[in-house]
């Protein structure tokens, strides 16, 4: 007989759009956790149908950000008794802009023991397909409603040297890439994600004051959206000031660690920043 999961809290990622996408693993821990909870259990329970995995006469137990205070202790008290919990979001990685964090910390702080089944994820996805760098990514997720504290929230990213990964509503979509345009910058390159995995998926690419245009001047879109922000133009720095940063680091630094700082510093390529950090050292 196959042993089931482990006594543990277990963070079961779920497709994003195709249910294919599910893994092997995911599939054991749902088939064979003692307790199965679910941001969204219609969605999990039709997974399984998809799947083939039977409940068994096990109830999927609802867990969200309205009750989560008074599920906790139940699910805390699963754990207690020695029993497996499986925990999946409504589509993707659990903790990514989930309540499942919560969820996760509580567990932590109690002494269980929490395992990831990882799988499928929007800002993984979105990254795979946007076609901008990907050494270095930070996810901000989803912005402010309002302009004011969206612009402001927005500004503070200004100048981190990294790809910037957000989740919008497809509604607020055009509003947002207008406030980037104000805020990031309009000549910074940028891909609109939408639908991914799924059959209408579409990736439009450009900057960011074209996209705003473009979608200003059309209907809110439909669908999920992620939106990647490539990391601040680099060619702003002079090059005169790149060298005395390489050679300054080169004073105390091996030549790879002068160069990952200064392109950390400045958002350039590292690959760039290494090369110019050779030619300066042979000199």
């Amino acid at each position: 007989m196959a042993k089931g999961p482990e006594a543990a809290l277990h963070l079961v990622a779920t497709p994003i759009g195709a249910a294919r996408d599910i893994t092997l693993r995911a599939l054991d821990i749902l088939r064979e956790a003692d307790v199965l909870a679910a941001e969204d259990t219609r969605t999990l329970r039709h997974l399984m149908e998809i799947h083939g995995v039977p409940l068994a006469g096990r109830t999927v137990l609802p867990y969200h950000d309205h009750n989560g205070p008074s599920m906790r202790p139940r699910l805390m008290a699963a754990l207690a008794d020695g029993k497996s919990v499986a925990y999946a979001s409504d589509a993707g990685t659990p903790l990514v802009a989930d309540p499942g964090f919560q969820l996760a910390r509580t567990a932590i702080e109690e002494g269980h023991v929490v395992r990831a089944a990882p799988g499928a994820s929007a800002v993984l996805a979105a990254l795979t397909v946007a076609g901008l760098p990907t050494d270095r990514f930070l996810f901000a997720g989803f912005a402010p409603q309002k302009q004011a504290a969206r612009r402001t929230f927005l500004s503070t990213f200004g100048q981190v040297p990294a790809t910037l990964v957000f989740y919008e509503s497809p509604k607020r979509l055009a509003s947002m890439l207008a406030d980037m345009a104000k805020t990031l910058g309009e000549t910074r390159h940028l891909a609109v994600c939408r639908e991914l995995t799924k059959r209408f998926e579409e990736i439009r690419r450009g900057t960011i004051c074209e996209l705003a245009e473009a979608y200003a001047n059309e209907p809110s879109p439909k669908g999920e959206v992620v939106i990647v922000v490539g990391p601040p133009d680099g060619e702003r720095h002079n090059p005169d000031d790149i060298d005395d940063m390489l050679r300054k680091a080169l004073e105390t630094l091996r030549i790879r660690d002068a160069a990952d700082a200064v392109a950390q510093a400045t958002g350039l390529p590292r690959r760039d920043v290494y090369r110019r950090a050779l030619e300066l050292k042979d000199d």
